[in-house]
């Protein structure tokens, strides 16, 4: 439609008067409004990317530093380092002779050259500084060292310059490639606690053979890629983890988010879509104008992270292909899609001239779920070649998407600044009843497969009650990003931004605009391929349980009293609890980040260690006191939290060994060592969800209101046949939130079980803080009653 109005904006006829020129004025200032749009927002991008690449340096340096050679200059001192004399004499005198205007010229171009190579020097010391890494290594609670301090008050001092979203990413160091014999070792060493002495005995020897082989040749060709690559892993990481995965990505690559708990700000679908919509799109302004601070991890430290994937998060979509996919972004989109009772809208949010207001697009969403289309064949349940599996979706999209209006309803589809889902289920969260958020978590989690375009960088998902949650594709980012995302537009929405007392969008309509629907003609045989992927997907949704647990006895300042991390506390709680599940230990993974470096995404930390398993052993012996198990717990944490450091430094084990594994597989070397650890198995895959990423944004909001935003956060599918998925989120001093994720086709597993087992060991961690203290009661009371006897 849009190109054929744009076919008729302008014509021209030949009649018996000459040639008559015709023209539609609103049409042509349209389209000279995107024109302006267009360069407007490339001549923005272009400044930002160059103020951010010469960060800390800016105007007003410039300027010292062209006047500082100018005024020497005059005075026939020369600080240009000769760049003056020669441009004025050997250049610029055949031209303006020697006047003051090639002195001027020469002078200015001087002090560019001259102020650019000491930004490139100071970036430069910015890199080296950000090196540093003994500020992770602090034990919390004892004094800072000297060199820390002097580190940490460069960095605050180089944040007063205000820096932009990309101000530091030029300046990050690479990831580190670790030592061949320290992976090695550490490997053999997280590998202890699972296997018994025969089979310990049997990986020693072959980690020697390939320490002393095949490894070292491996080794040679990773530091060369490492020379060679801004990052040595992530890159391989994607394609390989992600892009060349042919199974469905629903449920075994997708994550999820979710809404505040204890707030529900309107049951409007069509407002909370609309209010939600508009606050995402002014955090993708904020992108776009690299306003999001690059110390949205870590306000209060100050140390800045990578943030390539936040480049990602919108107009990004992931297109099948038959042995690899590829992840397509678009500069810019001035609409979302919208998903309805099986039909597919575009939702214009752009009109050329600005964003519209939240009450603008609510007209448009109020349109949708009033609507009465019949969907077209096929249309329903077009969504589920997302959901299935990825070779056969790609010939579909080649075969039968590639031309006339399906070709152009893809496009809008994969090219829209994200999907907007209008659910049909209303969802809620009881206290009283936990299997209201398990189906919610579903819900989130897969829907009805048909009904999520899984490939999209994210499908928000607003519920016919107007709760929200968040579908998120894997390949793009992980979910620090989406977690920070998801709550700024939520602390937006529910704060800030807020409902009328009809619970619709505040303010008044200034332009009228209707969604359009995207319209389809899918032949048979893309009918079946359709059918075909729902059957594969109901197969997976079928075989998939969510248990979720909401704890408020207590939370994070209960751990804190102990004396431990957080994290490491709940690690050892769910190692306690597997163990108590599965009467055995195994391989854990944790997830932790690597964006203290450029382009780094993620590390493992093998949470299930020997100090770990001592501490779950001596929790189900009778015999042991509760000193002696606060004393075991304290060990496991702290041997935790050095491998957590160890995995944030680079340092870790198991992307060194992914890389290692894919040259190998490169130069098609044989490995017995390979053969026998690769690919790991972890029966237990945990997560945390990282939160309060927006302090900037909740400056003096009250306790209270900060207790409105509480989320239960988010989580994955199970990642191993017979094995859990576990995520957590600490979301304040008495509320942590657990999901938990298994397959129903697996004998050994059951994720409401596991929940049951991890309530009573909560319960059980809690009594070791009591346990101590009444212990200690006891040995005052015996000392007291010894010193009355003795003075008697």
């Amino acid at each position: 439609m849009a190109e054929a109005r744009s076919a008729a904006a302008l014509s021209f006829a030949v009649t018996h008067d000459g040639v008559s020129v015709s023209y539609d004025q609103e049409l042509l200032r349209d389209i000279w409004h995107a024109f302006q749009r267009g360069y407007k927002r490339r001549i923005g991008r272009f400044k930002n990317d160059f103020m951010a690449g010469m960060f800390p340096a800016n105007s007003l340096t410039f300027s010292l530093v062209v006047s500082a050679i100018a005024i020497f200059s005059v005075l026939k001192r020369d600080l240009s380092f000769g760049i003056v004399p020669f441009l004025q004499h050997y250049i610029l005198h055949y031209i303006f002779g020697d006047g003051l205007v090639g002195l001027g010229l020469s002078c200015l171009v001087a002090g560019a050259l001259v102020w650019f190579l000491l930004v490139q020097l100071l970036r430069l010391s910015i890199k080296l500084l950000l090196t540093y890494k003994g500020w992770m290594y602090e034990s919390p609670g004892k004094p800072v060292s000297t060199s820390t301090k002097i580190w940490l008050g460069i960095l605050h001092f180089i944040s007063r310059a205000q820096p932009m979203l990309h101000s530091f990413q030029g300046a990050l160091p690479h990831l580190p490639l670790p030592k061949l014999d320290d992976t090695v070792r550490k490997h053999l060493l997280s590998m202890r606690p699972i296997l018994n002495d025969e089979e310990y005995a049997e990986l020693e020897f072959l980690s020697e053979r390939f320490r002393k082989g095949v490894g070292r040749r491996l080794q040679r060709y990773l530091v060369l890629k490492s020379y060679l690559s801004t990052n040595y892993v992530t890159d391989w990481w994607e394609e390989f983890v992600y892009m060349r995965q042919r199974s469905p990505i629903m449920i075994n690559s997708n994550y999820y988010g979710f809404d505040t708990l204890n707030e529900h700000p309107t049951e409007n679908q069509a407002s909370r879509a609309a209010n939600i919509t508009y606050n995402a799109l002014q955090f993708r302004r904020m992108v776009d104008r690299q306003e999001v601070s690059p110390f949205s991890i870590s306000p209060r430290t100050k140390v800045p992270f990578c943030t390539m994937q936040y480049e990602r998060l919108f107009n990004t979509c992931r297109v099948p292909g038959e042995e690899v996919d590829r992840l397509l972004h678009w500069d810019d989109a001035k609409h979302v899609a919208v998903y309805c009772r099986g039909v597919w809208f575009k939702v214009i949010v752009h009109n050329g001239k600005r964003l519209l207001d939240a009450v603008e697009l609510q007209d448009q969403y109020d349109e949708i779920v009033a609507h009465t289309f019949e969907p077209s064949e096929g249309e329903k349940n077009l969504a589920a070649l997302t959901a299935g599996e990825r070779a056969p979706w790609a010939k579909t999209r080649r075969a039968y998407f590639r031309a006339g209006v399906n070709k152009t309803s893809l496009n809008d589809i994969e090219r829209a600044a994200f999907v907007v889902i209008l659910d049909d289920d209303e969802v809620n969260y009881d206290p009283e009843d936990p299997s209201k958020l398990d189906r919610w978590a579903h819900n989130l989690l897969h829907g009805k497969a048909r009904d999520r375009w899984f490939d999209k960088s994210f499908n928000w998902i607003i519920s016919k009650n107007g709760h929200v949650g968040i579908n998120t594709e894997h390949s793009w980012g992980d979910a620090a990003v989406m977690a920070h995302f998801t709550e700024w537009v939520l602390l937006q929405d529910v704060v800030y931004s807020g409902y009328d007392e009809n619970g619709r969008c505040k303010g008044d309509s200034k332009v009228k605009i209707s969604p359009e629907r995207l319209k389809w003609e899918i032949p048979e045989p893309a009918l079946e391929q359709i059918n075909k992927s729902l059957t594969v997907a109901k197969e997976l949704i079928d075989d998939v349980e969510m248990a979720l647990l909401v704890w408020t006895d207590y939370g994070k300042g209960f751990m804190k009293k102990l004396r431990v991390s957080p994290d490491a506390f709940l690690q050892m709680t769910l190692q306690y609890t597997y163990f108590k599940n599965q009467q055995k230990f195994s391989l854990t993974y944790e997830a932790s980040m690597t964006r203290l470096f450029r382009e780094g995404r993620t590390e493992t930390v093998r949470s299930c260690t020997t100090k770990s398993s001592e501490f779950v052993l001596a929790m189900c012996d009778p015999k042991k006191t509760a000193s002696e198990r606060v004393l075991l717990l304290r060990a496991a944490c702290e041997k935790h939290q050095e491998l957590y450091r160890d995995a944030m430094c680079g340092q870790g084990v198991d992307r060194h060994l992914f890389a290692l594994y894919v040259i190998k597989r490169y130069l098609e070397e044989e490995s017995p060592f390979f053969d026998k650890i690769f690919p790991p198995t972890y029966l237990l895959s945990t997560s945390q969800t990282p939160m309060n990423q927006c302090e900037a944004d909740m400056k003096g909001l009250s306790t209270e209101a900060r207790l409105r935003l509480i989320t239960a956060g988010g989580g994955f599918g199970p990642v191993a046949d017979r094995g859990y998925g576990v995520s957590y989120i600490v979301a304040g001093e008495d509320t942590i939130s657990f999901h938990i994720s298994s397959k129903r086709s697996a004998d050994n597993t059951s994720s409401r079980e596991f929940r049951e087992e991890l309530k009573r060991s909560l319960i059980d961690m809690k009594k070791l803080a009591e346990g101590v203290a009444n212990e200690k009661k006891v040995d005052v009371n015996v000392v007291a009653n010894g010193n009355g006897k003795a003075a008697q």
